[in-house]
């Protein structure tokens, strides 16, 4: 139940206790928030086709590439297909967005045939050289990031505009739709490009394909993917179309390293697995890694806009409003870091033979760990809230990021593979 139901119930109940005569009885409330459906009947046909699809994919691939599995990457097969489905039904654009990036990556096997000189950058197919191709997508990914951001930046200045011109305008335009409509390109764009890099991979190495989250640049541009979506999702959730320009600042830091990455250091050429991350276990840990990152990299740009709104900027949406996402994403975060970081203990026992050893890249895991377990208690147990929090949820910015790139850019240990 939510925390709006809870509080349409007490008013009602409220009023019951204060009646005027015993026999009195409150009216019959019908409120929209009271009207619960469970999440299985609020599916449909749409819901249902979507699930079939997924489960058509996972059985193609099933059939296609049994050699490429063992026990357990089938179990992560199956897993992610179930993860999708209920992913797809949770937040309904997925439903289109996981289907077409399969769609696209697949055209680009087709495309390729089997031949990774087909993908050539001077003499390989258009398709491949211009759109589909790994790189190629990339660029797109980073291209339509930097476009989201301005167009999200022009409306939210037009917003501006047009409110203090018309004080009771809601402030939206085509130029925030527009935004959005770059972000889920720009999304796709960047998985459609990890999903062909995986194939790519076996193109080049049949026996050493793997896994595009192996490396600093291939983790960015998930990182990225992940973030789009889980902004997309809030976004929509809490009416805040506004706050993409802040979020998308962020994407574009990370669009500038990905540049820099590729063209100084040439990170985009796939390089052999190196023996520490040939295990199945990457496909688990990594992902929910980068969910908790990118949440709480969300959540620092919800912070920033909420210290605005808390200093009388009437285009950002309610204070109150922006922590109350700000909080979801965040616990989101934090439940996903808490499973990579079990999931890491396990792999380290099984590559190391201990689960933790105090290295760097542990410790700070750990410490990014504590700093959001210590924000949610003062939120749901002290009951802290405003500036202290929203300033609180931007230094953990700092503290993710060393833990995400600054470990391996200073510090040492077992996780060097990851360094720059």
């Amino acid at each position: 139940m939510t925390e709006q139901t809870q509080t349409v119930r007490a008013e009602h109940e409220l009023l019951q206790k204060t009646a005027p005569h015993p026999g009195y009885a409150a009216p019959a409330i019908d409120h929209e928030l009271l009207r619960e459906t469970s999440f299985f009947r609020s599916l449909d046909i749409k819901d249902g086709l979507y699930a079939a699809v997924i489960l058509a994919i996972a059985v193609l691939v099933q059939l296609k590439i049994p050699h490429r599995m063992d026990g357990y990457e089938t179990a992560i097969l199956w897993l992610s297909a179930a993860a999708s489905v209920g992913l797809g039904w949770f937040f309904k654009p997925l439903r289109w967005f996981i289907p077409a990036a399969v769609a696209l990556a697949y055209l680009a096997v087709g495309l390729y045939d089997g031949d990774i000189s087909r993908g050539d950058s001077t003499h390989g197919r258009f398709l491949l050289r211009y759109l589909l191709a790994s790189q190629p997508a990339i660029m797109w990914q980073c291209a339509l990031t930097l476009l989201a951001f301005f167009a999200y930046s022009a409306g939210t200045a037009g917003a501006w505009l047009k409110q203090r011109r018309q004080p009771e305008s809601s402030g939206g335009n085509i130029l925030l739709g527009l935004g959005d409509g770059c972000a889920w390109a720009a999304a796709l764009a960047g998985f459609t490009g990890l999903l062909v890099r995986w194939h790519e991979s076996y193109l080049l190495r049949p026996n050493d394909g793997h896994i595009p989250v192996s490396n600093l640049y291939e983790v960015f541009i998930l990182f990225m993917v992940i973030t789009a979506l889980m902004y997309q999702y809030y976004s929509r959730k809490f009416s805040m179309q506004k706050l993409g320009a802040f979020v998308y600042f962020l994407m574009c830091v990370l669009v500038g390293f990905v540049l820099w990455y590729s063209l100084e250091r040439g990170a985009h050429e796939i390089r052999p697995l190196i023996p520490a991350l040939q295990s199945w276990w990457m496909k688990l840990h990594v992902p929910a890694n980068f969910i908790g990152y990118g949440a709480f990299c969300i959540a620092a740009m919800f912070a920033a806009a909420e210290l605005l709104s808390l200093h009388g900027n009437r285009l950002m949406p309610p204070a109150e409003q922006i922590e109350e996402a700000m909080y979801k994403v965040i616990a989101v975060g934090f439940l996903f870091f808490t499973i990579a970081t079990i999931l890491g203990a396990l792999w380290a026992a099984d590559a190391w033979g201990r689960y933790w050893s105090w290295d760097p890249k542990e410790t700070w895991a750990l410490i990014v760990w504590l700093n959001y377990a210590i924000w949610l208690h003062l939120r749901l147990v002290a009951g802290w809230r405003g500036k202290v929090l929203a300033w609180w949820a931007l230094v953990g910015l700092l503290i993710t990021a060393f833990a995400f790139v600054g470990v391996n850019m200073f510090l040492g240990g077992l996780h060097s593979y990851g360094e720059l």
